[in-house]
């Protein structure tokens, strides 16, 4: 395994573009860059721009991971960069997408259901609780998609990898893949946002572990608030997830799958918005509804977790949502909530010290890059 980091979570990643981006991970000690799709690497899908990203990747020893998108029809509208790389065709799109990374050897291509859309509240943040369109309606277009790309998976040798994104279960992805098929579809777990499913992230993990093959690593709180639960994304450590625990059930299943660390961003390249509080609206009935695969048993070993960790809050251990928000962010000043390139540095050395050490003390098999080694 190897430790890396999502370039939308790169700081200046924008700024410095994917080759000197690839120089920053390895100055910042870290094993590889998750490119969200290939259109981050070039949003022409350029042959010879690919290619130097692979060569540059390859020379310094780093990993370097891709994927597609969005593939929920309802959401194309959207993501018109995807219609637009098959000049109107999304499915031509698509298929050029997957044929230009695996011609530079990536072959786990990143695949997400929705959108998250965090300047509304509640569910309503959520492709899920849609009201044009009902969510099963959206998972068989999704099926749809999928089964139309299987050919072209299994005729390049990818996995199209759906991630465990904030509208999607754990239990619906594993569906999806025994319908697809595991040899051309596999799954991205992301460790935080099931918790907006309310999915214990451990019960998670063992669910989709046989079908890990890209990784997002995320920590978060969760608390109670007036309309159910707060969320918000944390340093890895300082949340409420369980890595001790995670880490050897996926090292377990693919001891070559890469840990990319999807941390808060730093938004020198794209300011942030000011966002209403994350709400996991658990008590409403609507979205109770809307998870018939909850059962009793991991929502109280979920709630027990919540409580567990509230614990540690009140103790002083952990800062609570507003005295965090209001160190990390400047909550709720626009002109000071952005998230600045020593701030995000800090954050994701202390996400990363924080999986190295977990690796070290549970005998995993985690790669330290060169330079990390010669500091020590």
């Amino acid at each position: 395994m190897k430790l890396g980091i999502d370039a939308q979570k790169l700081p200046e990643f924008l700024k410095r573009g994917p080759l000197a981006s690839l120089d920053h991970v390895k100055e910042l000690g870290l094993g590889g860059l998750f490119f969200p799709t290939v259109l981050d690497m070039s949003p022409t899908l350029d042959q010879g721009a690919l290619r130097d990203i692979r060569a540059k990747a390859d020379e310094l020893g780093l990993y370097i991971e891709s994927g597609v998108g969005k593939i929920n029809p309802y959401c194309s509208a959207e993501a018109p960069e995807f219609r637009a790389i098959g000049h109107g065709d999304i499915m031509l799109g698509f298929t050029r997408m997957i044929e230009a990374s695996a011609a530079i050897g990536c072959r786990e291509l990143w695949i997400s259901p929705g959108n998250f859309k965090s300047e509304y509240r509640g569910r309503l943040a959520n492709d899920r609780f849609r009201t044009d369109v009902t969510w099963e309606e959206q998972l068989l277009a999704i099926e749809k998609v999928l089964l139309k790309l299987a050919a072209v998976a299994r005729a390049n040798g990818v996995h199209l990898n759906m991630e465990t994104h904030d509208e999607i279960t754990s239990f619906e992805i594993v569906r999806l893949v025994e319908k697809v098929g595991e040899d051309c579809m596999g799954v991205v777990f992301d460790t935080a946002n099931g918790l907006q499913r309310a999915e214990h992230p451990v019960f998670a993990a063992k669910r989709v572990a046989p079908y890990v093959r890209q990784t997002h690593i995320k920590d978060a709180y969760v608390g109670r608030a007036p309309d159910g639960l707060d969320f918000q994304t944390r340093s890895v450590g300082g949340g409420i997830v369980d890595f001790g625990t995670i880490l050897p059930i996926l090292a377990k299943a693919n001891p070559n799958v890469n840990l990319s660390l999807e941390v808060a961003a730093s938004v020198e390249d794209k300011p942030r918005k000011a966002n209403p509080r994350q709400c996991i609206q658990i008590n409403d009935p609507a979205w109770r509804a809307g998870h018939p695969d909850l059962n009793a048993d991991e929502l109280d070993a979920y709630m027990a977790m919540v409580d567990a960790y509230e614990k540690r809050v009140a103790s002083g251990e952990i800062p609570d949502w507003e005295a965090y928000e209001t160190s990390q962010y400047g909550y709720p000043t626009y002109e000071n909530q952005f998230y600045r390139y020593e701030q995000a540095v800090t954050f994701i050395k202390s996400s990363a010290r924080h999986i190295e050490k977990l690796c070290a003390e549970k005998g995993l098999p985690l790669s330290i890059p060169d330079a990390k080694r010669q500091a020590a």
